[in-house]
């Protein structure tokens, strides 16, 4: 008796060791699997797709836009010179009898300047600095004389009088869009996520649906076969074995059609996020889901505070008004003041061209009156005011749309906690009486295939409709995301480490 239990554990032991063995090699045969949740995903396509790095490379160009203009307010260092200028023509020279005879001359100018500019934004105007010497030299036939000219230091500005000033609308606007493009940075972001949202569920769906089928085909062959053998004792008509068996092809089709979409959504996704792996990839289901409300008033709020939407409107009708003031200042009376003091001093010497300078003082003033111009300043500004109004027409309409927007999107984000409820009961009733009607069929309760066929059907588009309902939740919450740049999650605005990206 000891010895057949013997036996018969070591042959059973040997049986699991091969097993085992055979266990391990498939195993070793097959690929990794990278399992990724919905949050993930998110992170993958915000770090790498090509929409995240076409928004990166947009805002970028945006700061150093920014970074440029903010540089043109500093004070401007630059050096100029001619190093040389050589001239050799004939021209008429002047006697001193006063007549004039045709001579040759050569010259050879050297000269070298360094300036020092700020502008004034506030009244348009420039400041300047300005050092400089320049050399001359003239040639003639039997000799030549060699001349320097010092400018040690020099004081000026320049100031436009009743003309547009560019400097003073610019330093308004174009921190406007600086702010605008910070802001469509983080926007497009948050797009990115929706899009990741989609490959994301459109990929878990195929995922699903490919399980779905391939369940059924499961069941259809069991029922099948059982089927067979109670149509050979009688106790079915042939017409419910050819409905099984049809059922069964049915479901080898849809094998084959949710494995090919499978296929189809798993590219697209690795396109999406980039992914070269060769893993296979399994989707987490997003199951935890945190409801909570979003009140259509602080959406607004937020929407029109912290989104380039509502800061769009304002600078369209800020351009708008500095269209205005340039046609109500071009083609009018115009005036410009230059004045400058500074030291100068001349000599053939160099050693003494920096001594004992003298004062030079310059001041003009420019004026420009049109006196006929058959009214084309008045038509500038008459187009300019026409376009500030439709400018803000447009703007309140749009404001109008884009709160309007808010609301539904705010109301439609509002309905899928219910919608969530609905979808999931659905699902689990689905699945409980297909499992029922299941079971009675297979010990001959239920004898209508057709009943099993719907309560299967249900129980397939309960499912899809749970996913879909799951989908429609984060889409909607990462659109209200995008809409209002605010987290009503964790009550917070949405912000990005913009250092990470410079």
């Amino acid at each position: 008796m000891m010895t057949k239990l013997y036996r018969l554990f070591a042959f059973g032991a040997g049986i699991a060791l091969i097993f085992t063995m055979t266990g391990r090699n498939e195993l070793r045969g097959q690929p990794a699997v990278s399992y990724l949740s919905l949050s993930e995903v998110i992170r993958i396509a915000q770090e790498r797709s090509p929409e995240a790095m076409i928004a990166r490379h947009r805002f970028k160009r945006s700061y150093w836009e920014y970074r440029s203009f903010k540089a043109g307010y500093l004070p401007q260092l630059g050096l100029s010179a001619t190093l040389p200028n050589f001239n050799r023509t004939i021209d008429a020279i002047t006697q001193g009898d006063g007549t004039e005879t045709y001579l040759e001359r050569t010259l050879a100018r050297y000269s070298a300047n360094l300036s020092l500019t700020q502008k004034v934004g506030l009244t348009g105007g420039e400041v300047f600095m300005q050092s400089g010497l320049s050399r001359l030299d003239n040639f003639y036939a039997d000799t030549s004389t060699r001349q320097f000219l010092s400018s040690p230091i020099s004081i000026g500005f320049r100031q436009p009088v009743f003309a547009y000033n560019t400097y003073k609308w610019d330093k308004r606007i174009e921190p406007m869009r600086y702010e605008e493009a910070r802001r469509q940075y983080l926007e497009a972001n948050e797009q990115v996520a929706s899009t990741a949202i989609n490959h994301f569920f459109n990929l878990l769906t195929a995922q699903v649906e490919k399980d779905i089928a391939l369940k059924n085909m499961a069941n259809y062959d069991t029922l099948y076969n059982i089927a067979k053998g109670r149509f050979i004792l009688g106790k079915i008509a042939e017409n419910e074995l050819l409905q099984l068996e049809l059922n069964l092809l049915r479901a080898e089709a849809s094998v084959e059609t949710a494995d090919l979409n499978y296929e189809n959504m798993l590219f697209s996704f690795k396109s999406f996020l980039r992914l070269s792996t060769t893993d296979k990839i399994q989707l987490i289901s997003p199951t935890a889901v945190d409801f909570h409300s979003v009140d259509v008033e602080e959406a607004l709020l937020q929407a029109l505070n912290n989104t380039s939407s509502g800061l769009n409107f304002d600078r369209q009708i800020l351009e708008a008004q500095s269209n205005l003031a340039k046609a109500r200042t071009q083609g009018r009376f115009e005036a410009e003041i230059n004045a400058s003091f500074g030291l100068t001093q001349t000599s053939d010497v160099f050693d003494m061209v920096y001594s004992k300078p003298l004062d030079e003082e310059r001041i003009s003033l420019g004026v420009t009156i049109p006196i006929l111009d058959w009214g084309q300043a008045r038509g500038r500004i008459k187009m300019a005011e026409s376009n500030l109004e439709l400018v803000q027409t447009t703007v309140e309409q749009s404001r109008k749309d884009f709160e309007q927007n808010i609301f539904l999107k705010v109301m439609q984000f509002n309905m899928q906690k219910n919608q969530m409820k609905i979808a999931a009961k659905a699902d689990t009733v689905a699945q409980k009486r297909f499992d029922v009607t299941q079971k009675r069929y297979m010990i001959g309760k239920v004898n209508d295939i057709l009943e099993l066929n719907n309560a299967q059907i249900d129980n397939d588009n309960a499912r899809i409709g749970y996913y879909n309902a799951l989908k429609s939740y984060w889409s909607s919450f990462y659109e209200l995301r995008r809409l209002t740049l605010f987290d009503f999650r964790d009550k917070r605005k949405i912000a990005v480490d913009l250092n990470t990206i410079l």
